[in-house]
């Protein structure tokens, strides 16, 4: 018995560099590879969820996406909806953690405030503003006539609907960026700025050859960062507009989950999950190079 003890105390002492990690890289297996590669299989496969098991079909899913209508809406709908709410969001958030990181009075309140709605439920935010945009009870409505100008139709509307939903996501999220911001514009070095102001430069040319140059990596970093949810939004719009009126909010992540939860079509329905995950890969391997580029 002792013998074996000894042999096995050996055998971890001369593969601790693998023996340690396993139960980690077990469990990751398990909850991250596993249901990726059943996913990428069910891609190839014609299963409906319920009725019999998955069958071998090749590429007919992928081949079947090029002529549906509903995945170029999703996509048209996810590139309008992501483009525009990343730019107001990279936007205003550097023009906010600009004005943040100087000195005023009451800035930490302020910033305390201001973070809220990134602090708030997706899920709750979302239920507030489904209530706050309707035509016929919401606030924002009935402010607007207060100042003598017409109601929208918010999201009830396919011309305001994409608009409406990026008013909301932009609410939620700017304070991340802001964050991120603020946090690589406290750790600038101060002796350029002192430089600069010694030559007589303004504060514009500051910005633009200074701050901006030395602030991109965070830039690009934070964008890319945001973009990994973003581009895949399901909770906000789903609660909100479940991708209507008819299918003018859905995004091709929302027609995935509908396929795959509401018509139980599980072949196909991954097979849209994987085009979702080359479309967020492909933008985050763009985004990079472009950080790493001198």
């Amino acid at each position: 018995m002792r013998r074996i003890a000894q042999a096995l105390s050996d055998f971890i002492d001369r593969r601790q560099s693998w023996v340690f990690p396993a139960p980690a890289v077990i469990v990751l297996l398990l909850i991250v590879v596993f249901p990726i590669a059943f996913n990428l299989y069910l891609a190839f496969t014609k299963w409906t969820i319920g009725l019999g098991q998955p069958r071998f079909i090749g590429l007919d899913n992928f081949v079947d996406l090029l002529t549906d209508e509903r995945v170029l809406n999703g996509t048209v709908v996810m590139i309008a909806f992501s483009g525009l709410s990343l730019a107001l969001e990279m936007g205003l958030g550097l023009m906010i953690a600009l004005y943040f990181n100087r000195e005023f009075k009451g800035s930490e309140a302020v910033q305390a405030i201001y973070i809220f709605p990134f602090a708030a439920t997706p899920v709750a935010v979302a239920l507030i503003w489904r209530i706050m945009l309707n035509p016929e009870v919401g606030v924002l409505n009935y402010l607007l006539r207060l100042v003598g100008l017409p109601g929208s139709l918010w999201v009830s509307s396919e011309h305001t609907v994409i608009l409406s939903l990026v008013m909301v996501d932009v609410w939620k999220w700017t304070p991340m960026i802001t964050l991120i911001v603020l946090a690589g514009l406290k750790s600038l070095p101060h002796d350029p700025y002192e430089a600069a102001r010694i030559d007589g430069a303004n504060a514009l040319q500051i910005f633009w050859h200074i701050t901006l140059p030395m602030i991109r990596p965070v830039l690009i970093a934070a964008l890319m960062l945001r973009s990994l949810d973003n581009l895949k939004e399901f909770d906000m719009i789903y609660t909100i507009t479940q991708g209507g009126p008819g299918i003018a909010s859905e995004t091709l992540y929302l027609y995935s989950y509908t396929v795959g939860f509401q018509f139980f079509k599980a072949g196909y329905g991954s097979a849209l999950m994987v085009v979702v995950f080359l479309i967020v890969l492909v933008f985050n391997v763009v985004m990079n190079r472009l950080r790493l580029a001198k």
